[in-house]
C-alpha cells in the first residue's frame, strides 16, 4: 500500500494507506502506487483521485495548484486548497 497524505496551509486533510493514487499535474495527469520512482512535481486545479484498492471505485477531491512529491515514505500533495 502507498502512503498517502494531503495538506493544505491550514490542516492535514488526508493521511492514509491506499492502492494509487491519480494527481492533476500541470504537465498532465499522473498515477502513483506503491514503490514509484522519487520526483516532485507541480500540480494544478482539478480532481485528485484515490483508489483504496485494486479495480476499486475512485474517490475524487478537489484541490487547487500545490505541490506533489514522491519519495520513499509515499505521496505528499501540498495543495492551495482542498475540498
Amino acid at each position: 500500500m502507498l502512503h498517502f497524505e494531503l495538506v493544505t496551509p491550514e490542516k492535514l486533510v488526508r493521511s492514509e494507506e491506499v492502492y494509487m493514487v491519480v494527481v492533476p499535474g500541470t504537465e498532465g495527469d499522473f498515477g502513483v502506487l506503491e514503490g514509484h520512482a522519487p520526483f516532485m512535481s507541480t500540480v494544478r486545479d482539478g480532481a485528485l483521485q484515490l483508489f483504496r484498492t485494486q479495480g476499486g471505485a475512485a474517490e475524487t477531491i478537489a484541490i487547487r495548484g500545490g505541490f506533489a512529491e514522491v519519495n520513499a515514505a509515499g505521496l505528499t500533495v501540498l495543495a492551495e486548497s482542498a475540498g
